[in-house]
């Protein structure tokens, strides 16, 4: 089961940067693999906003859909997402951000296991590759819209 976490101080705001990973819509326009997303629904919680979204993962022969619940929670500027249906075993992912000196502070999470044994044989091969870049294209998306 792989996992990746780490924390960044972008010269960005927390706001920025929550608005940034919360626009799941805009994914496929940056991030390396994504082909398309689709909401499926947004209900507004009080407190929280969950959306149901499927994402299309594109990589050499491999292309699969999979479905996720993305909890918004603007008050604690954090954002959890959680597996629902597709190629996973199961997958969370964890999103804070938080102001501090001179920017904010990123800070990310992801836990995920495929169901098919080639598809988590090759995704742990180039995983830690693949969580940089997956991190590099939000921070070059934040640059493209508020540097």
């Amino acid at each position: 089961m792989p996992t990746h976490s780490e924390t960044r101080k972008l010269p960005y705001t927390a706001q920025q940067m929550y608005d940034l990973v919360a626009d799941v819509e805009s994914y496929p326009k940056f991030l390396p693999w994504a082909a398309a997303a689709r909401i499926r629904s947004r209900q507004d919680e009080g407190d929280h906003e969950v959306i149901l979204a499927d994402l299309i993962i594109s990589f050499k022969v491999f292309r699969e859909k999979f479905g996720s619940r993305v909890t918004l929670y603007p008050e604690d500027m954090r954002i959890d997402t959680e597996y629902l249906d597709g190629p996973f075993h199961h997958m969370v992912s964890n999103w804070g951000f938080k102001d501090v000196e001179g920017g904010c502070e990123v800070s990310f999470f992801v836990d995920f296991e495929f169901r098919n044994r080639i598809l988590q044989g090759a995704a742990s091969m180039f995983f830690n590759d693949a969580m940089q870049r997956i991190v590099r294209a939000f921070e070059r998306r934040a640059a493209e819209l508020y540097g």
